[in-house]
């Protein structure tokens, strides 16, 4: 694609970033058919090559409006175009650029303000998250109905292992999940602490920097980045032991962000290589599990075969790239896995996208519940707090990280799969 920038933003080393990434891009269309906004609304602009049109015209020095602003926002960044590109179009990273730039010319209305602040704001900080949720599932009752299905019911968490190893790994604890489930990362504590490895939570560590990110805070995420380079550097140098192997996450969300910092702090001359070697280390719960499932398959326990459908999501199979790992695990546990059709489209959730555009994700949700339901199965699996609670909320179904049917399949958890 031939492009022409304006001089407005060639100074700018983003826009520049911009530059080369549209001129990737052939116009083939291809990645029309796999995005999941286009397919409900018909509209090309709101799919990955309209939406790569307007971010040009923009940078040409087309002045945009509040029906670009819109077009960008519906956007999922499930990133599903990027993997059926045949150019190699960085597409995620193109769009991260496009909105910042369009949201310092287009004002959004006071209500949208209002509340991409307070999801800024409160999100990210665990302590708020925790003493919130407690409180809204005191009233659930009384909420309404589209609230209360964002309330989830409390899930205890298994006891933590105490045993010490040699073999270390960081895990991040991260904002939400904690809240919402604290169930995962005891799990994901306990499987690994059955093959001798220990995971350590970083005190100081916190939110990935996804939220903020997305929500067009830039200079929080990388501030959110760097606390967390911060946290784990004494763990990753080895400064009280041996250096922790990698950097896990339970929360596929979180491991697409993390993976990235490297990219986002490549011009900060303090963190650039810090970063650089936090995201080599950072892997999803899957594949570090995978590296033991010999270990793992001796100590399986015998327990009821039950019928599991997993949804695989967009930031673990498009942008981590990782595929396959999470059903062959269940598999070695006996768990008859299966995938739904149009596996690769997303539910709905994408971070706050279910809160701003609830009408769009809530049509996503129950067409992905109706393809995972058509089975019958049993139970629904995934691999991202987000997507665990926006498909619960539209369910009776039980919906639960994979890494709790593991728990219970060595024998480790409490958690018991349907008869």
């Amino acid at each position: 694609m031939q492009t022409s920038i304006t001089d407005l933003y060639r100074a700018d080393p983003e826009a520049k970033d911009a530059d080369e990434i549209l001129r990737s891009c052939v116009h083939c269309g291809f990645c029309t058919a796999t995005c999941p906004t286009y397919q409900l609304t018909g509209d090309e602009l709101d799919g990955p090559r309209g939406r790569i049109y307007l971010m040009k015209q923009v940078l040409e020095g087309q002045a945009p409006t509040r029906a670009t602003q819109l077009h960008l926002d519906r956007c999922l960044t499930c990133r599903s175009c990027e993997t059926t590109c045949p150019s190699g179009v960085q597409y995620g990273k193109l769009l991260d650029i496009g909105r910042r730039v369009i949201d310092q010319l287009v004002t959004r209305p006071p209500g949208q303000r209002l509340a991409r602040a307070v999801l800024r704001a409160v999100l990210p900080r665990a302590w708020l998250v925790k003493p919130l949720l407690s409180g809204a599932r005191m009233v659930r009752p009384l909420l309404p109905m589209a609230l209360r299905a964002k309330v989830p019911a409390t899930r205890r968490a298994a006891p933590w292992p105490l045993r010490q190893h040699a073999r270390r790994m960081l895990l991040l604890d991260g904002c939400v999940q904690p809240a919402l489930a604290p169930s995962i990362n005891a799990a994901a504590a306990r499987v690994l602490d059955a093959v001798d490895v220990q995971l350590i939570v970083a005190p100081k560590a916190g939110c990935c920097g996804a939220i903020r990110h997305h929500l067009d805070d830039a200079d929080g995420a990388l501030a959110d980045a760097r606390r967390n380079i911060d946290a784990w550097w004494p763990w990753v140098e080895g400064k009280d032991g041996p250096a922790v192997e990698a950097i896990v996450m339970t929360a596929s969300g979180c491991g697409a962000m993390v993976k990235d910092y490297g990219h986002l702090l490549r011009r900060d001359p303090a963190y650039a290589a810090k970063a650089a070697r936090v995201a080599a280390l950072a892997h999803d719960l899957s594949v570090i599990v995978a590296r033991f499932d010999d270990q793992l398959a001796a100590r399986l326990v015998p327990g009821p075969r039950a019928r599991v459908a997993y949804h695989p999501p967009c930031t673990l199979q498009h942008g981590q790239q990782v595929r396959g790992e999470v059903e062959a695990l269940l598999r070695l546990a006996g768990v008859d896995v299966r995938t739904c059709a149009d596996s690769h489209l997303c539910c709905g959730s994408a971070g706050t996208y279910s809160l701003l555009q609830p009408a769009l994700a809530t049509t996503l949700r129950d067409n992905k519940l109706a393809a995972l339901e058509a089975g019958a199965p049993d139970m629904i699996v995934s691999a991202n707090i987000g997507c665990l609670t926006h498909l619960q909320s539209g369910t009776n179904t039980p919906v639960r990280h994979w890494i709790e049917l593991l728990d219970t399949a060595i024998g480790c958890g409490s958690h018991r799969l349907p008869a």
